[in-house]
């Protein structure tokens, strides 16, 4: 699996968030969320876990294609505050993620266990060991 860090120059998923106005990183103006990510290595495996407070589990999707891990989840809360049937506060709050991973070719959907327990979706991937690649001298005639 390749993991590239949030914040590095080629973190893709987020390489123009630094050429837009800063109203734009506000949830309620750009429609997204941005929920920890936490990708631990264990032995044989890897654990990523997501937070996604507020997100129904039934709004979560995990797929995998050609190797790329996505999840997607989209969240939708709106707070309403009523006094003598007059509205004296309304919040509203919807957003979208998409996260990806590289796990390369040799994983299966088969393979991949996934669990959303309040609100933090865990996903467990079996680590796959690449061969060594050797070099060795080609003799030339």
């Amino acid at each position: 699996m390749s993991l590239i860090p949030r914040n590095s120059l080629f973190d893709f998923d987020h390489f123009f968030d630094h050429f837009r106005a800063p109203e734009v990183f506000n949830d309620n103006v750009s429609g997204t969320f941005s929920p920890r990510i936490e990708v631990k290595e264990k032995k044989g495996h890897y654990v990523i876990s997501a937070e996604l407070p507020g997100v129904d589990k039934d709004d979560v999707h995990v797929t995998l294609e050609h190797g790329i891990l996505t999840l997607e989840a989209e969240s939708h809360q709106e707070d309403k505050e009523e006094k003598d049937g007059r509205i004296i506060r309304q919040e509203r709050r919807y957003g979208k993620f998409v996260r990806s991973f590289n796990l390369g070719h040799d994983v299966q959907e088969k393979d991949i266990s996934a669990k959303f327990n309040n609100g933090v979706l865990t996903l467990s991937v079996p680590k796959h060991e690449s061969p060594v690649e050797s070099s060795r001298r080609i003799s030339i005639q």
